[in-house]
């Protein structure tokens, strides 16, 4: 009897530090087109850099989250992509690389990517939605909490956006958001 409670006390316990501990499954932008192919789901990019303090900050307070970590997991495909990093990327025919990354500079600024000059980031952190066929649908820059990572999450995931056609439709959803992400 000790035995099966042991046993059972240790499962309940494996179990809800899994559950606490529920991470974003990361691929690179190939996998994540690859993986569209054959089960088509929108694209979450995290643009990021070594050195940007806000960017650990959204890894460590946001990513981390179970409610987001699940969300992200079950409705998009994870993409964490280094601005300043040297990977190369393959996107609608064309190869992007870092052809003036500087290995010595790798956790310091560093040169752009060629892909996050394509798509125009400017800031890190920022976060690239693109729909099921690989196509950019917005990027959104700087650090957000669960609750304001949840918003965006769900207007693109829902297909919401495509419903709004000025600032003032996109205020009232804003507005009308009520968040469910701890």
């Amino acid at each position: 009897m000790r035995k099966k409670i042991t046993l059972g006390l240790i499962a309940v316990f494996a179990f809800s530090i899994t559950a606490i501990a529920q991470e974003i499954n990361w691929v690179t932008m190939d996998e994540a087109l690859e993986l569209q192919k054959k089960e088509p789901k929108k694209i979450f990019m995290d643009v990021y850099t070594n050195w940007c303090g806000p960017c650990k900050m959204l890894d460590k307070n946001t990513f981390q989250n179970a409610d987001v970590a699940a969300y992200v997991n079950k409705h998009f495909y994870a993409v964490k992509f280094n601005a300043e990093g040297d990977e190369k990327v393959t996107y609608k025919d064309n190869t992007f690389g870092n052809p003036n990354y500087d290995a010595s500079k790798a956790n310091r600024r560093n040169s752009a990517h060629e892909f996050s000059r394509y798509l125009q980031v400017r800031a890190y952190p920022t976060m690239v939605f693109f729909d099921e066929e690989g196509n950019v649908i917005s990027p959104i820059q700087g650090y957000l909490k669960p609750q304001q990572l949840e918003l965006y999450l769900k207007v693109f995931q829902t297909d919401a956006y495509k419903e709004m056609t000025t600032q003032e439709q996109f205020n009232e959803y804003v507005e009308a958001f009520e968040p469910s992400f701890k």
